[in-house]
C-alpha cells in the first residue's frame, strides 16, 4: 500500500570519490562556455575548474577538492579538445 512507510533517502550524505583529474583551471568562463550556455546550468561568468569524470550531486552544488590520497602512477598533461554540452 502507498500509505505504508518505506525506506528511502535519509538526507545529504558526504561521498568521497577518487581518481578525479583537474584538466584546466581558468578565470574567464567565456573560454569554455558554448553558445547559449550549458544545459541546465547556464553561462559560466567567473572562475572555473574542469574535472575529468563525473561529480555527484545536483548542478551548482559546492564541491570540495583535496590533495590525492592515492597519487597517480605517472603524470600526463592532458589537452582539452572538446567540452561536452550534455
Amino acid at each position: 500500500m502507498f500509505t505504508v512507510p518505506r525506506a528511502g533517502q535519509l538526507g545529504f550524505f558526504q561521498r568521497t570519490e577518487y581518481n578525479k583529474r583537474i584538466i584546466k583551471i581558468g578565470f574567464d568562463g567565456k573560454e569554455i562556455t558554448p553558445k547559449g550556455g550549458f544545459h541546465r546550468y547556464g553561462v559560466i561568468k567567473g572562475p572555473y575548474i574542469l574535472l575529468k569524470g563525473s561529480v555527484p550531486g545536483p548542478p551548482k552544488r559546492l564541491i570540495r577538492l583535496r590533495h590525492a590520497v592515492r597519487g597517480p602512477e605517472e603524470i600526463q598533461k592532458p589537452q582539452v579538445t572538446y567540452v561536452h554540452v550534455g
